[in-house]
């Protein structure tokens, strides 16, 4: 840490003994706990750094809530990829609004990436005068700041920024489970495909230093952590704006290389940037989980090439060949986007057609979400809403049919599964396969967090019920 971050840490933790002092005299007077929720919109991102807000909170004396009827601070960390997200937001928004009517003390923050477009904030400054709080993706690390303003001031404080100059790495933390966890390896993205608001509510791609990620990895393994997931929007191009450069694979191998940590998965993977080293990397060490997810969003080349996705079907479809040729039971998953300005019924086939030649284990599929800024926004072509929809339902059909023969694959196999909760259903528990796949076995609480071995004895769909082997 140099001192300029080391400086504005100082800063923040300052912050949070002093904003424990309010948190204390304002439970003294409530005569009860005050509790904080902060709900998640959007990526796996987003939902680590939820947890570095979550730590701020517990460490400033707020106790969780998972009601946020019944929280005195709520905090959305929002996501802004598809419009049906910032609906999502405002809707929850308008009940807030009735809520605090009620709670005259209770604080409303907005954070993440819907904060980071201008014209988002002037709609929530007019039309939702009860947020009290309002900050970007760029200054995350400054949340205890902020919050003190809020609670010493008790105006509105609006704080977003065009860049990062602190990583919000050395936050405290409530993970949501403790014996895995997130690492962001790198922030930003420099791709700007047509359609993705990402580069501009993220910015341009930084990556943190490897010394950096592997002692937070250390400090992970440290505490009972057994699997890391290393995160970026693009996780392959890491390392190419450090001093000294290192490829993707390089770190993921040195990460592997940490006592304790028994499985290490990544995402996001973009298909341009996938190269042979990370290949050979996932095919020869046991503890990268043999699961990809490499977003392919089109069949067809010509929409690729409009999407400036900056790959084209025929490479894609190399990739999955060198891929299956070295771990031929890899669980493949990804994203596709339906109704793109421009898509034919012959660019949806080739889709189908794709979809049909890979064989995912699973895809999420999207309807184009027009986004404010982004080129694709204003391409005269807009397909209608009515074909877009129709468009979705053959695609999710075939995706289900394809990812349940995929997945019926195991069936009968044993494999070492990582048991993660209580299920629903009483007496049994909830775990991962290194494919991602989810099972359901008999066992109670002391198994969380446990490696076992587990038989595959059935396969329902997406996921299978289990016994212990």
């Amino acid at each position: 840490m140099n001192q300029k971050t080391k400086e504005a840490y100082d800063i923040q933790y300052e912050c949070i003994d002093k904003i424990k002092l309010l948190a204390d005299e304002w439970s003294m007077q409530a005569g009860r706990p005050i509790v904080a929720n902060v709900t998640t919109f959007g990526c796996q991102m987003n939902a680590r750094d939820s947890e570095k807000l979550r730590g701020i909170l517990n460490k400033a004396g707020f106790q969780d809530t998972e009601n946020e009827d019944d929280a005195d601070i709520v905090i959305y960390n929002t996501c802004t990829v598809r419009d049906n997200a910032n609906q999502h937001v405002f809707g929850r928004l308008g009940h807030l609004n009735g809520v605090k009517r009620n709670k005259k003390d209770m604080i409303i923050g907005l954070c993440g990436c819907m904060m980071q477009e201008p014209h988002i904030v002037e709609k929530v400054k007019k039309s939702y005068p009860f947020v009290d709080l309002i900050f970007g993706t760029h200054n995350l690390y400054a949340f205890p700041e902020l919050l003190l303003k809020v609670l010493t001031d008790r105006k509105r404080v609006i704080d977003v920024r065009d860049r990062t100059e602190v990583f919000p790495e050395h936050l405290p933390v409530v993970r949501k489970y403790p014996f895995k966890s997130g690492v962001n390896i790198m922030y930003g993205c420099n791709n700007f495909c047509t359609y993705c608001i990402v580069p501009y509510v993220r910015g341009r791609e930084v990556s943190r230093t490897p010394e950096e990620i592997l002692a937070e990895v250390k400090r992970l393994a440290d505490d009972g952590v057994i699997e890391v997931m290393l995160l970026g929007q693009n996780v392959n191009s890491y390392g190419k704006t450090l001093e000294h450069p290192m490829s993707f694979a390089e770190l993921l191998l040195r990460v592997c290389e940490v006592p304790g940590i028994e499985r290490v998965r990544f995402m996001t993977s973009h298909p341009k940037d996938l190269s042979d080293e990370l290949i050979e990397a996932m095919a020869k060490n046991e503890k990268i989980c043999p699961h990809l997810h490499l977003p392919v969003q089109a069949g067809s080349s010509r929409l690729l090439k409009r999407m400036n996705r900056h790959y084209d079907r025929e490479h894609y479809m190399e990739l999955v060949r060198k891929l299956r040729e070295r771990m031929p039971d890899i669980s493949l998953t990804t994203d596709i986007i339906v109704g793109f300005p421009g898509e034919t019924e012959e660019d949806f086939e080739e889709t189908l057609s794709l979809v049909r030649e890979v064989g995912y284990d699973s895809a999420f599929t999207f309807i184009y979400s027009k986004r404010t800024g982004t080129p694709a926004a204003g391409y005269p072509d807009q397909v209608p809403d009515k074909v877009a929809h129709e468009r979705l339902t053959k695609l999710l059909a075939e995706v289900k049919e394809r990812a349940e023969e995929r997945c019926a694959r195991f069936t009968g196999q044993t494999m070492d599964v990582l048991v993660e909760e209580l299920n629903r259903e009483p007496g049994l528990v909830t775990g991962r396969t290194p494919h991602n796949i989810v099972v359901h076995l008999p066992g109670d609480e002391t198994m969380i967090g446990k490696i076992i071995p587990v038989k595959l004895v059935r396969c329902l769909g997406f996921y299978y019920i289990g016994e212990p082997a």
